[in-house]
């Protein structure tokens, strides 16, 4: 996982850097005010935006292809038929939080001048993300076995999602950065021991 993230940061420097030093040159500009993002949480103030550092933006950056997944793995449970109804509403429930954090972080970038994450793609497997073949595996599967696959696929999804919430903990400055990645843990981990719960009943 480390290794996947390390191999994550290399990629993106050249990118990152050119954001940054925008950022940097506009360090002057103090007007731009910040937005609401819900309850909670709110936009980085100018002064921050000129300051965000690597760990923040990146963490963005991979943590919104990281939820994009969630919820494409989230709709293909939900279009199936013969699915445990405990299972389809935690499928719902997985897109109602990650759908807006997903609005949240993309206006984050934009306002700090960065590039958002082109899609899944971008990661590789690394942090929890399904490979190919493990997303058409959920796809062609049907009923119980349909509804065990993607409890088990987002058990190591959510596992992923907070070690990279832990590392932005470790690793990250802006607080409201850093209270996202404090509530994505709350959220996932409450989230993993239901589905660990619902795999002993189906």
């Amino acid at each position: 996982m480390k290794l996947n993230r390390l191999a994550a940061l290399a990629a993106a420097p050249a990118v990152l850097t050119l954001a940054l030093a925008g950022c940097a040159a506009g360090a002057g500009d103090t007007g731009m005010p910040g937005m609401s993002h819900g309850p909670g949480m709110s936009s980085p103030s100018a002064s921050t935006q000129t300051d965000v550092s690597m760990a923040d933006s990146m963490f963005a950056m991979m943590m919104i292809p990281h939820h994009q997944q969630a919820i494409e793995m989230s709709d293909m449970i939900l279009a199936k038929s013969g699915v445990d109804e405990r299972v389809r509403e935690l499928a719902t429930q997985i897109k109602a939080a990650q759908g807006p954090e997903i609005e949240l972080m993309e206006g984050w970038l934009r306002e700090w001048g960065m590039p958002s994450s082109g899609g899944a793609d971008d990661m590789g497997h690394g942090d929890g993300m399904m490979s190919a073949d493990d997303m058409a595996a959920l796809e062609s599967a049907e009923g119980s076995a349909a509804a065990r696959l993607f409890l088990e696929q987002m058990i190591e999804h959510h596992e992923g999602a907070i070690e990279m919430a832990e590392e932005e903990l470790r690793r990250g400055s802006d607080p409201d950065v850093l209270a996202l990645a404090e509530r994505i843990i709350e959220a996932q981990a409450a989230e993993i021991d239901t589905m660990r719960e619902l795999l002993t009943q189906i």
